[in-house]
């Protein structure tokens, strides 16, 4: 009886120092504070390709063509959501037989992505999906480039041929296991896999195609931009499930992923806003979006590696390098890169890729760098080869796909059409009313 009274005492006292002590998730055990957050940040990444990115493009191309980007976002969203279902995630995310460049097709049709199936602590449904949203802004953001003058039909191609074979392989490359996360990339949620990615793709589009008809001396304004700053605004507060995401849990890495994000683009923003008001005299609403989305994109690689001073550097950095592409270099070279994905997104992402390499260190408020890398040089060094890969593999695939395409079945709408502008000529519609 004693023994018994003993023993029966000791399972009391467990279990009311079990119920007390903070709760324990091991590997692959549902943590459902994880699970919410990613649902929650899921949700943020699609609002920031419709509405957000969809409105910010649709304020600034002219009023004949507002629902041409609108519809252009709209569908690669519903057709990158397939694709990636199809075979895109198994592809990024799987090993395959040539897995440091691109992974298998053993979860093609999302085999095995059942009910129970986790990835960590969030199902692994969640985690797909997650991924999907990456998988659809960033096609979406070469929609800017090529505004006003692609096929639709032509757009469709290319983008589901893109998806395929750039961006699914450089996501393995990165995420997936492959030879870029090996070698020590910092890449916490897309500066290489999404915008330079994107930004480049923009550029051999813009390339290929040939300026707007009327380009550059034939003014386009924008139509409105008050659509613009609202997009804007919805890039914004998306991009923190962009990059607080993409710690793929509740956590101290999150919080302060959102911290740097907030500081970045708030850096970038006024950054842009002071160099525009001295350059031409008058601060821009145009110019302050623009800064903000740079900050943004600048962020992106560094958000779980640097401290909330490295991030206010990065948005400095960011700000002014990349209003002077846009307003200096971009004239000087004389391409029509309508909405500057390039000038914005790669070259912003560019500067965050490099600059993450200097402020992970831990001397300056960083977390630390990537495995095998001990020092700012050799980390800067990673982040170079990784960006120079991307934009190399992207320029080269998608210029060619682009030719392709426009051999085969022509990329770019007739003059009469692009006088008429694409809504009417392309879908028979008008998005305004007069």
């Amino acid at each position: 009886m004693r023994s018994f009274t003993r023993n029966s005492m000791t399972g009391v006292l467990t279990g009311l120092g079990m119920l007390s002590a903070p709760a324990i998730t091991f590997a692959d055990e549902l943590n459902s504070g994880d699970t919410a957050w990613m649902i929650t940040a899921t949700a943020l990444v699609l609002f920031m390709t419709i509405p957000g990115l969809s409105l910010f493009y649709a304020g600034m191309v002219r009023s004949k063509n507002v629902l041409s980007v609108l519809m252009q976002c709209f569908a690669i969203t519903g057709v990158m959501s397939l694709l990636w279902a199809f075979y895109g995630y198994s592809l990024a995310f799987e090993e395959g037989p040539m897995n440091g460049f691109v992974g298998g097709l053993s979860k093609a049709f999302l085999s095995g992505v059942t009910v129970d199936s986790m990835s960590g602590t969030i199902p692994e449904s969640v985690f797909m999906t997650f991924q999907m949203t990456f998988a659809i802004i960033t096609p979406a953001l070469i929609v800017g480039a090529f505004a006003e003058r692609i096929k639709f039909s032509a757009m469709l191609v290319f983008m589901t041929i893109w998806l395929t074979v750039v961006y699914a392989p450089i996501c393995h490359w990165v995420w997936g296991g492959g030879w870029l996360g090996q070698f020590g990339i910092l890449d916490f949620a897309g500066g290489t896999v999404v915008h330079i990615n994107a930004g480049v793709a923009g550029l051999a589009a813009c390339l290929v195609l040939g300026p707007r008809k009327g380009y550059p001396n034939t003014p386009m304004p924008p139509n409105n931009l008050g659509y613009t700053i609202i997009g804007a605004g919805m890039l914004w507060v998306g991009w923190f499930g962009f990059n607080a995401g993409s710690e793929l849990a509740a956590d101290n890495v999150a919080g302060m992923a959102m911290a740097v994000t907030q500081l970045a683009t708030a850096a970038a923003a006024v950054t842009w806003m002071f160099c525009e008001w001295l350059a031409h005299g008058k601060p821009s609403v145009l110019g302050i979006a623009s800064g903000a989305v740079a900050g943004l994109v600048a962020i992106t690689p560094a958000a779980g590696a640097v401290g909330p001073m490295g991030a206010i550097a990065i948005g400095i950095a960011s700000g002014v390098v990349c209003f002077f592409f846009a307003t200096k270099i971009k004239r000087a070279m004389g391409y029509d890169d309508t909405l500057d994905v390039f000038g914005i997104h790669a070259v912003g992402g560019i500067v965050g890729a490099m600059l993450t390499g200097v402020f992970a260190a831990e001397t300056l408020g960083g977390a630390g760098f990537g495995d095998g890398n001990t020092s700012i040089g050799g980390q800067v060094v990673a982040q170079g080869i990784g960006v120079v890969a991307t934009m190399f593999y992207t320029f080269i695939v998608s210029f060619i796909l682009l030719k392709i395409i426009d051999g085969v079945m022509g990329l770019r709408v007739s003059e009469e059409s692009e006088e008429e502008g694409l809504d009417l000529s392309s879908h028979d519609e008008r998005g305004y009313i007069l």
